[in-house]
């Protein structure tokens, strides 16, 4: 095994052969996180579901990596209409309710397709070099 490993989560796949993210030491880089329910693999039909979905597969990205929320560092998010973000802050003031204890976010447009209305990724550093 190399020194990168690759994070792979129950519910949650990609259509690629891609992990849901990859570690190297303690710096982890997610690839894209959808909507997608992680119970029945399909995609809801409204941006509060999909957000709640999202911040469901970071959770479980996080616990997977062997890191815990506090090791984020950035999150970038990609809407299908960047101005409406009430579902995304909701979720976001819910995962990290204080603000002098946030990641950096950046919110930006995005043509997604299969009825996706948000995606994510994110950067974390985590506190030991190995799970």
């Amino acid at each position: 095994m190399g020194r990168r490993r690759s994070i792979h989560l129950p519910g949650f796949g990609h259509a690629n052969p891609i992990p849901a993210a990859s570690r190297i030491g303690p710096y982890l880089f997610s690839g894209v996180l959808t909507g997608r329910d992680p119970h029945t693999r399909e995609m809801p039909p409204g941006l509060d579901a999909q957000c709640a979905n999202v911040f469901t597969h970071v959770r479980s990205l996080m616990s997977a990596a062997g890191g815990s929320l506090d090791d984020i560092v950035k999150m970038t998010f990609w809407l299908a209409d960047y101005r409406d973000r009430d579902a995304l802050n909701r979720q976001w003031v819910e995962m990290f309710p204080d603000a002098d204890d946030r990641p950096a976010r950046q919110a930006m447009a995005a043509t997604l397709d299969g009825g996706c209305l948000v995606q994510c990724d994110l950067v974390a550093v985590l506190e030991t070099d190995s799970p």
